[in-house]
């Protein structure tokens, strides 16, 4: 039997309240932390509600500010993004293109530039926000070759009609589930195969060129000895894998393996785990509540038993030490 991942228990976080500091730093922690929000006019009517459901790398809330308000956000770097509104509607500004997002139409961000949202105090909306690897991962696998990234996916998407409809009632229900301490969500490993759904929902859902324009769009394809690795090594990147037991998955030698890797990924197969681990690992400290986790202990859920050889290269990685992405949280 599979053990499930400390990423497949939903964390459940409310807020209801008339402060808009209040309100600016529940949203700044519950998705991105350069979020500047703003009311326009008249506050006496300030009434921010916001319910936000984070599931390993997907953040799914229900928000509204009931007032005019405007949100700029940097670059969001490590994420896409979805807007979908359930009552209102918002116009928005991102990399040279207006999108006006309403019951009928959601607007997507890539992690490259900034967003000016334009948000009236009628609209209620869900808010995705998936990690930037785990959607590139999704349509990687789903295409079977290596793809541009960050993704080049349309501005927005129809929420009426299709399967922009049935994404946003998934995303929805997930939602109401996970909000629910008796729900379906609570099981980690549902939780973890309707995130997965949402996922790969969206890949199949927003427009994107590749597949339909294949020069400059697509790189090589993977051969499925690697494409194997890769699957198992996602779905389990805690196990204590060897070189010779991802051949072994792989069904070829430990020579020809890695240099299959170095060539179709760049890195061989434990260097490529090593990084896996290490995205897992910043990713978990960099939403933590820095008061309830311990450094060691993440670490050791993803597969890291040498501390010392560990905090070495997340530095490396990241320019700073564990502890420090952990306090950024407090």
């Amino acid at each position: 039997m599979v053990a499930a991942h400390p990423g497949d228990t939903p964390v459940h976080v409310a807020l209801r309240t008339s402060d808009v500091d209040e309100a600016k730093a529940f949203c700044r922690q519950a998705f991105y932390g350069p979020l500047q929000v703003t009311p326009v006019g008249d506050t006496s009517g300030f009434a921010f509600a916001g319910e936000v459901v984070v599931l390993g790398p997907i953040t799914v809330g229900v928000i509204s500010y009931g007032v005019d308000i405007h949100v700029a956000i940097a670059d969001l770097e490590t994420s896409y993004h979805v807007l979908a509104p359930l009552t209102g509607s918002l116009r928005s500004r991102h990399r040279g293109t207006a999108v006006v997002a309403d019951p009928t139409r959601a607007a997507v961000y890539r992690p490259v530039g900034d967003i000016d949202l334009d948000w009236p105090g009628d609209c209620r909306l869900v808010s995705v926000k998936i990690e930037r690897a785990a959607l590139e991962r999704e349509l990687d696998a789903a295409l079977d070759q290596q793809i541009v990234s960050p993704l080049l996916l349309g501005e927005s998407f129809d929420l009426a009609d299709g399967p922009g409809r049935t994404w946003l009632a998934l995303v929805r229900l997930l939602h109401a589930e996970s909000c629910a301490e008796d729900g379906l969500a609570a099981r980690p490993r549902m939780a973890a195969r309707w995130r997965d759904m949402v996922i790969s929902g969206l890949a199949l859902t927003v427009e994107h060129p590749y597949g339909d324009e294949p020069a400059g769009l697509q790189g090589p394809r993977r051969p499925r000895t690697v494409k194997r690795t890769l699957d198992a090594m996602h779905a389990e990147p805690w196990r204590q894998y060897t070189a010779g037991d991802l051949a072994s998955i792989a069904g070829v030698g430990v020579r020809v393996l890695q240099e299959s890797f170095r060539q179709h990924v760049g890195v061989s197969p434990l260097a490529y785990l090593r990084r896996l681990r290490l995205d897992g690992v910043h990713q978990e400290l960099s939403r933590a509540d820095a008061w309830q986790v311990n450094v060691s202990d993440v670490a050791y859920r993803w597969g890291f038993t040498h501390l010392g050889r560990f905090a070495g290269a997340y530095r490396a990685r990241f320019g700073e030490s564990p502890s420090q992405t952990l306090r950024e949280r407090r």
